[in-house]
């Protein structure tokens, strides 16, 4: 059994006020929660998009009316209903309306391919999507092969005063319904209130699609009400009762946006600016002139993205005190452009989908990039443990394990899958390796299974990326092992020129060798237009290992 080790981050607790403990239990449901925001901010502002607006009481009073034509669908508690769409007014309308429904949400990736989409639909037993009607074509080719009977359709404009233009859903799908209709409808319908207690499913986030089929993380109202008060006792001078702005350009089916972004946020009565499409560049910095938010959250390459648009510099910074970073390691050059066009460094954070999503964030007090995930969030223990599952200390590396009220369950219906995925003592193994510094700050060294061995030495992709990019004309890089017959694995690097950058070769391995020991230094450089993204924009390692 691990009995924990010294907890280093305590001490550094009690310098910054932050609490070693939260009650999991503040609110008995994420319903209760959010009803009680609903309430409380009820003339406020809550999301807006596409130029349209609604408030908390709109949210409230269209959530209710679509938790009523869910019921008079024949949804009873514990259904899982599937919801496939962008950042729309339309995403928390439902969202609200299921949950109030006593159903959970299984997210799912609107860019999902028909294979990916069947395997989802199929594991989590849903009979009712609510999907965007641009992406019903990847729904008509399988819909045969699932329990799915109610289709909801999405326009861009479902929820606001306006209907915007939005493509027809697929012809191949019979007896749809309009998400607008859905509401209309469900305004003249009954609602029965559902008591929802926190071990009731809240949600289905399906991961580990890089080891075989995903598995969908069971999360369940507690862990999520968890989390949001980790983070609220953790950075309360982040989360102002009805004064924040947020822009969210990070994916709502997507576990950081949604726990941050939405769930926290709405719970403390901000406005949040929607971003539909973040690839549209010219958009989404109209929409930051717009909003002057007051926090802004992103992955690595969309921070990146915005240091390089040369209209980034129009937008009026003057409000923003948290940039927040996750989803993958923040790169410092990338968080040094950043606070050259903010003033304020990337506050990076680590979690997964598996911990609803936040396990560690950096205090309000370190002003400077740390390099590292931050502190352990208040009521988390985190142990590293080496290959013979024995505890390190300070300073060495090991694989992340950790406990907590926002770590899942388990895995939905998959026992096999959860045996391994736990510590006899019932630590979640994350399969990240960290190391932790005498001040208790995590820094996740890499995956475990993209870790390269060269001649026997641990490269830890991370490292070499982060080195390379901060060479000027390196616009972002990702580094994989490939196999040599002379060190067994050799380092491999793929590079994206700057706009305009000239680079070659030797360029990034002189940069690389003054910056690292020998071993690490890529023996291959490699030019790409792109890197393989996932629809949240983490580079998909994977993806290039099999690149010749």
């Amino acid at each position: 059994m691990h009995a924990s080790v010294t907890k280093p981050w305590l001490a550094t607790y009690a310098a910054n006020n932050i609490p070693a403990e939260i009650d999991p239990d503040a609110y008995a449901s994420v319903n209760d929660m959010l009803e009680s925001a609903m309430k409380k901010f009820a003339g406020k502002p809550a999301f807006r998009c596409f130029g349209q607006t609604l408030s908390y009481a709109d949210v409230d009073r269209l959530s209710r009316n679509f938790a009523a034509w869910l019921q008079a669908k024949g949804v009873k508690k514990g259904d899982r209903i599937a919801v496939m769409t962008p950042n729309l007014l339309a995403f928390p309308i439902a969202f609200l309306g299921i949950i109030r429904a006593g159903a959970a949400q299984a997210n799912v990736n609107p860019l999902y391919t028909a294979r990916e989409l069947e395997h989802q639909l199929k594991d989590s037993g849903c009979e009712t999507i609510v999907i965007f009607s641009g992406v019903t074509a990847t729904l008509a080719e399988i819909i045969g092969n699932t329990k799915v009977k109610n289709v909801v359709t999405i326009d861009l404009g479902d929820g606001g005063a306006a209907p915007i233009p939005t493509p027809a859903a697929d012809a191949r799908l019979t007896g749809t319904v309009r998400f607008a209709d859905a509401l209309e409808a469900g305004g003249k319908l009954p609602y029965t209130r559902v008591h929802m207690s926190g071990q009731d499913l809240l949600f289905l986030q399906y991961t580990g699609g890089t080891t075989g089929v995903s598995k969908g993380a069971a999360l369940n109202h507690r862990n999520l009400v968890a989390n949001v008060e980790q983070f609220r006792a953790f950075v309360p001078d982040f989360l102002r009762e009805g004064q924040e702005v947020i822009v969210t350009a990070l994916p709502l089916y997507h576990i950081f946006a949604l726990m941050v972004n939405f769930l926290t946020y709405f719970a403390v009565g901000a406005e949040n600016w929607l971003v539909t499409n973040p690839r549209d560049f010219d958009k989404f910095i109209d929409v930051m002139k717009a909003a002057r938010p007051t926090v802004f959250t992103g992955v690595n390459t969309l921070f990146a993205g915005l240091t390089m648009h040369p209209r980034t510099r129009e937008i009026d910074f003057s409000r923003l005190h948290l940039g927040a970073g996750g989803g993958t390691a923040v790169v410092a050059a990338v968080s040094e452009k950043w606070k050259a066009i903010t003033g304020a460094h990337i506050k990076e954070g680590y979690g997964l989908s598996e911990t609803s999503p936040v396990v560690s964030f950096n205090p309000a007090s370190v002003q400077d990039f740390s390099g590292t995930t931050g502190l352990p969030l208040p009521s988390t223990d985190i142990i590293l443990l080496d290959a013979e599952d024995r505890i390190v200390g300070i300073g060495e590396t090991g694989e992340v394990c950790v406990k907590g009220p926002q770590v899942m369950s388990g895995y939905w219906q998959q026992p096999d899958a959860n045996k391994t995925a736990f510590t006899k003592d019932g630590y979640f193994r994350t399969g990240d390796i960290g190391v932790f510094d005498d001040k208790g700050f995590l820094k996740i060294v890499d995956r475990k299974k993209d870790m390269i061995i060269v001649s026997g030495f641990n490269v830890y992709p991370n490292e070499v990326e982060a080195v390379a990019t901060a060479l000027n004309g390196v616009a972002e890089c990702a580094c994989v092992g490939a196999p040599d017959e002379k060190t067994g694995e050799a380092v491999r690097l793929f590079v994206v020129r700057a706009p305009g950058a000239s680079i070659t070769e030797e360029d990034v391995r002189a940069h690389c060798r003054k910056q690292m020991t020998a071993y690490k230094v890529p023996k291959f450089v490699r030019f790409v237009d792109s890197l393989p993204k996932s629809g949240v924009g983490k580079i998909l390692r994977r993806d290039l290992r099999t690149v010749s």
